[in-house]
């Protein structure tokens, strides 16, 4: 018998079926997806990129809490690089959709088409592939973000850096020459 996933990756499949029904499909973004990709660090929640209007999120929002969910929908300023954030609590913890609609969509748009990692087999949940990923810590910027890529990278010597190179070029992302060069100190 498979051992048990635990409580906040059950929430988050849950989510993740909830909102793919709804047609508004998620792929795994932040640490989960760090981790997948051979880099695992702390976290406390499961972070999931959606693309919706600022209606939906409000929609999904009554959704998710006709569903039993606690969840509350912060709204962007304009100031806000992401769309808008629904937080997902109750007690597995924290599950948090971060929309990309309004600021960034074809960063999400290309990671649903290329994501063919899944969390386990059968769940719903896909995982941000390499180059969108990294494109989406330059998106964040910081310092934490330019380490999380710099040990990303140092953790999958075969990622094809030309293709990232190339996807964060596409999204006009400056800073991975930045990050290359520390990867070969």
């Amino acid at each position: 018998m498979a051992d048990k996933p635990p409580a906040n990756l059950q929430a988050a499949e849950r989510i993740a079926s909830m909102l793919g029904a709804s047609s508004h499909p998620v792929v795994v973004i932040g640490a989960v997806a760090l981790a997948a990709h051979r880099y695992p660090r702390f976290t406390e929640d499961i972070d999931l990129g959606i693309l919706a209007t600022q209606a939906d999120m409000r929609r999904l929002t009554d959704s998710l809490r006709a569903e039993g969910f606690d969840a509350e929908f912060h709204q962007p300023n304009a100031e806000d690089p992401l769309g808008g954030v629904i937080d997902v609590s109750g007690p597995f913890g924290l599950v948090q959709l971060i929309n990309f609609e309004d600021r960034f969509p074809a960063i999400i748009h290309d990671a649903l088409a290329g994501a063919d990692i899944r969390v386990r087999p059968d769940s719903p949940l896909r995982i941000v592939p390499i180059p969108q990923l990294v494109a989406l810590k330059l998106y964040a910027g910081g310092w934490k973000s330019h380490a999380d890529i710099v040990e990303l990278l140092r953790r999958n010597p075969d990622a094809d850096l030309e293709k990232i190179r190339e996807t964060c070029r596409k999204y006009r992302l400056s800073g991975f020459d930045r990050v290359l060069a520390d990867l070969s100190d």
